[in-house]
């Protein structure tokens, strides 16, 4: 699939050297254009672009989402930081498991590419660098009330360990009720400065607006109870969207998670500007959101990638599942715009242009699934169809290398 050439090839074929493609094309014009190249007859499948999971917790990859708590997202949260509060070392071996299992299911479900938020960036990265998924780690910053003078701490925890291979740095301040303006002032900067990718949750939850320009509801009450709020931190009074308009935010490639709770104007704001959105749909479903609003996001220009999140808010990270959410929810979308959320939009959000679809010259990420009737597309919408195969740089991922998550 290539956005600039929509349609199934039927009968056809990709041609791959060196990690590249040489090209797309029926099998019999390529056994032509290549006839001492090696081929691999796969059978009745379909082959699409690697998929792209835009935004997942690898190092959640040990939970599960649970019955929601009484104050939502709060409660979710302080869930979360209590689950954290161990040794270093146990600490340390718990990160490790879980990438590595998020890695196994991201392999197993056909993704090649992953925008992962990361928490504990020297013990997550070396276990992500080793693998072969191709990966922007994003390392997330939290820098508010008596947590702001931590700020330098951070973005530097943030920014440790060597990109290059299948591995990019990026940084992510986590949300705007856990970083101050200054905190995303000096992000921004440094991405900017660096050519660094950057991603952070926004409209995730309707108590953002009355924390930011209250510090009242739930999120206030979650800083009560961890111990850390001051009376120092800024109010801001419009809501999420216009908070990240102000910081410069919408005019930098920045990777919008949820986006949730969105209004005409903020839709008009976000269009505006050079950003993108990935939506989560299990996770949205988990926490009872009202319906995402992707399609006016797609309809006004807005770029819109899916991602799974972390297995804390949804059952796995099968991101397919999360496509199947979509067609449950709109059986009216054409299944080739759904596909995009997970290929060429996700690229496009990751700022990745090699990869999203199957074209000349890009990296030769490319998975296979069991081809069922007339439009298989959409038959893997309809039906809990698996990958048979999957490669990366034009190698094969095996069953093998695929298990090693499973420590």
């Amino acid at each position: 699939m290539d956005p600039s050439a929509p349609g199934l090839l039927r009968d056809g074929g990709v041609a791959i050297e060196s990690g590249r493609i040489l090209g797309v094309d029926q099998a019999t014009r390529l056994r032509r254009r290549f006839p001492d190249a090696n081929v691999e007859n796969l059978g009745e499948v379909i082959l699409l672009p690697g998929l792209i999971n835009a935004h997942v917790h690898l190092e959640l990859s040990d939970h599960s989402p649970g019955a929601l708590p009484q104050e939502g997202l709060a409660d979710w949260l302080l869930g979360l930081a209590q689950g954290a509060a161990m040794e270093p070392a146990s600490l340390q071996r718990k990160v490790q498991v879980a990438v590595a299992r998020g890695i196994e299911q991201c392999l197993r479900f056909g993704v090649t590419t992953v925008g992962d938020i990361c928490r504990q960036c020297r013990v997550a990265r070396p276990v992500l660098g080793d693998s072969p998924l191709r990966a922007t780690s994003y390392g997330e910053i939290l820098a508010m009330a008596q947590t702001r003078d931590l700020l330098d701490e951070r973005l530097a925890a943030a920014l440790a360990g060597e990109s290059g291979g299948h591995l990019r740095i990026g940084l992510t301040p986590h949300a705007p009720y856990t970083v101050e303006s200054d905190g995303y002032r000096r992000c921004l900067a440094i991405c900017c400065e660096r050519g660094l990718g950057l991603t952070t949750h926004l409209a995730e939850s309707p108590d953002e607006a009355q924390f930011l320009a209250q510090h009242t509801g739930p999120l206030r009450r979650l800083w009560d109870r961890l111990g850390r709020w001051d009376d120092a931190v800024p109010c801001f009074d419009g809501g999420p969207i216009r908070l990240a308009k102000s910081l410069g935010l919408l005019d930098f490639p920045t990777l919008l998670a949820h986006v949730n709770y969105c209004d005409d104007q903020e839709l008009a704001f976000l269009a505006a500007g050079r950003a993108s959105v990935v939506w989560c749909p299990r996770t949205h479903r988990y926490f009872g959101h009202p319906p995402h609003r992707w399609r006016d996001m797609l309809g006004a220009g807005i770029n819109v990638a899916v991602g799974t999140d972390g297995c804390a808010s949804s059952p796995d990270l099968n991101l397919v599942d999360d496509l199947r959410c979509i067609h449950e929810q709109s059986p009216e979308v054409d299944a080739q715009e759904i596909w995009s959320l997970v290929m060429w939009r996700a690229a496009a959000a990751l700022g990745m242009k090699e990869v999203g679809s199957l074209s000349a010259n890009k990296f030769a990420d490319v998975v296979a699934f069991p081809a069922r009737g007339a439009d298989p597309l959409h038959a893997i919408l309809e039906q809990p169809l698996f990958p048979t195969a999957l490669w990366i740089d034009g190698r094969k991922i095996d069953d093998k290398l695929k298990e090693r998550g499973s420590v």
